[in-house]
């Protein structure tokens, strides 16, 4: 049936099959090894992107709040700002009335120095005029 040649042969296919399979089971066992690895990335990543998008709804809110703290802000120093013109326009008023004050105090104090200075000679010839005891002789003489 079969000689020493196909015996031959048919070992040596039989080693080399086996050769094969062995191979087979390796790389069988290298790719489950790698999808094992791609499996776990996957499931790192995923939580990676997981975690990414809780950070990302955290900024949007912390956006939001900061924005709306800057609103406030804004209208409160509306509010404070209005209330500095306000203050600033009395101020204004107050230093206008006191300088009106100083001019007309100026002017009275110039008036009343133009009437001292005019009714003091006056005053003075008054009281320096000798007395003639009510005749028009004295005065003639």
């Amino acid at each position: 049936m079969f000689n020493n040649k196909d015996v031959a042969k048919l070992d040596v296919l039989e080693s080399k099959l086996n050769i094969y399979e062995s191979l087979s089971r390796e790389m069988l066992d290298k790719l489950e090894t790698a999808v094992d690895k791609i499996s776990d990335a996957n499931q790192h990543i995923a939580n990676i992107l997981t975690k990414h998008d809780e950070r990302i709804e955290q900024s949007i809110k912390t956006d939001e709040l900061i924005i709306k703290m800057i609103e406030d802000v804004k209208g409160q120093n509306s509010k404070e700002h209005a209330t500095v013109i306000k203050r600033l326009e009395t101020v204004e008023a107050n230093v206008a009335d006191l300088s009106k004050f100083k001019w007309q105090a100026a002017a009275l104090v110039g008036a009343a120095v133009l009437i001292v200075g005019l009714v003091v000679p006056f005053v003075d010839n008054l009281m320096t005029m000798p007395y003639n005891g009510g005749s028009e002789q004295t005065l003639r003489r």
